[in-house]
């Protein structure tokens, strides 16, 4: 019975432990539990008890909170997106993380770990998106590509702060701070009302913008593995097969959207 204990607390030291002390001691970095917890109380909603509540009630009409939501996205996404060009740190730290000779700074490290610890967050504050078609008894948006995203990419970048927080990762979360950016935008036109609605003829584009930064990911991902950065391997390919799912899964998105559209106007 004591190994057991000795074990179980061995191994919970271990999930507990992460990269660095100071990343440890941050809001809901000391432990898994809250992240899982969030992520499984988002899935029970927004798959089982959201839609059966909402199921003989009126949907909710949420255009002022749906207003002030996409504008304070877009207003954070720009804040992550250029922070680190006004320090000069993302090239600082890239080339620290392929450079063998060059020497870390601690002060850039913290930078960019402080960075990505906002992106944990605003990746939660996401998960509202689904949380609002539910209530708004949009339930045809709640698709597997749109639940699955949001809750891997909270999930995921927890786990990658807490345990292997390489500099590398920085400019995958600029560049997705930015597609945001255009994201939110759209939408924040969207919930302003019919009215504003022929400013949106740029919806297909907005997928476009999405596969090309998937893209460019791949492209980055495979330079990092060709000039052999100091980032770890399995790390990578994680980014590699994630990435690659995304692709397939907005490709697919787009196909389906567009091409029924495209044959209507034939």
């Amino acid at each position: 019975m004591t190994s057991y204990v000795v074990s179980f607390s061995s191994q919970y030291e271990n999930i507990t432990k992460g990269a660095d002390p100071i990343i440890d001691n941050w809001f809901l970095m000391s432990n898994p539990v809250p992240v899982l917890s969030i992520a499984a109380c988002y899935l029970l909603f927004v798959l089982h008890y959201g839609p059966r509540w909402m199921e003989n009630r009126k949907p909710f009409v949420l255009k002022n909170t749906l207003i002030a939501y996409n504008a304070a996205q877009v207003v954070f996404s720009t804040l992550l997106c250029v922070q680190p060009f006004f320090i000069g740190g993302l090239h600082r730290a890239l080339n620290v993380s392929c450079n063998a000779n060059a020497v870390v700074d601690r002060d850039l490290q913290l930078t960019i770990w402080n960075g990505t610890w906002w992106y944990m967050v605003l990746k939660h504050v996401e998960l509202l998106d689904t949380v609002f078609f539910v209530l708004r008894k949009k339930q045809n948006q709640v698709s597997f590509l749109h639940v699955y995203h949001h809750t891997i990419m909270a999930v995921f970048t927890w786990g990658y702060l807490k345990y292997l927080p390489g500099v590398q990762g920085a400019f995958l979360g600029i560049l997705n701070s930015f597609v945001h950016i255009i994201m939110y935008t759209y939408y924040l036109i969207a919930a302003m009302g019919p009215q504003y609605h022929k400013y949106l003829w740029w919806k297909k584009y907005m997928t476009t913008i999405q596969l090309t930064q998937f893209g460019i990911m791949l492209v980055y991902l495979f330079l990092i593995i060709s000039f052999q950065c100091s980032v770890p391997r399995s790390l990578t390919f994680f980014f590699v097969i994630n990435v690659t799912i995304f692709l397939f899964l907005f490709w697919n998105f787009y196909r389906k959207a567009y091409s029924k559209e495209e044959k209507k106007l034939h």
